[in-house]
């Protein structure tokens, strides 16, 4: 099993729950405990290649440019200053959890422009502010996210 996704490297906890089977949804209660805000049902990827094939999708939202405003997703790459919350550099996540349902257009990333060993995580925001979607901190490590599951 490759350890990277989009370049980047696969935090080694994440590895370990993926192969011990344990990186699975943990519950609506759980979710709801830890990202309050979030309402529509999620999908976790339970392997990397569908991380990878689910982050593909980053790419052509943000080659849009009307699509990258409404989903605020920016191509740190690509700019002079810093890409800094409520948006998402495409270039430094990866998405560990998607839509259930089609259409909703909603997911859970790991952001690593706080470091690659334990990044934090971050979810979209579609429903607690007027406007396009918002990146929010979930937690500031990947570990804690874990730990916060209950995982």
């Amino acid at each position: 099993m490759t350890s990277q996704v989009r370049g980047l490297a696969v935090p080694p906890l994440l590895l370990s729950l993926i192969e011990e089977g344990r990186w699975q949804h943990p519950g609506e209660v759980a979710l709801a405990r830890v990202m309050p805000w979030f309402e529509d049902p999620l999908h976790f990827l339970t392997d990397l290649h569908a991380m990878a094939g689910e982050s593909k999708s980053l790419d052509f939202l943000t080659d849009d440019a009307l699509t990258a405003q409404l989903f605020r997703q920016a191509r740190g790459t690509e700019r002079a200053a810093p890409v800094e919350l409520p948006w998402l550099d495409v270039d430094k996540a990866v998405l560990i959890a998607v839509n259930e349902r089609a259409g909703d257009d909603v997911a859970v990333a790991l952001d690593y422009r706080t470091g690659p060993a334990d990044p934090r995580v971050v979810a979209s925001d579609f429903w607690t502010g007027p406007g396009p979607c918002s990146w929010r901190q979930v937690t500031p490590t990947f570990s804690a996210f874990v730990t916060a599951l209950g995982l």
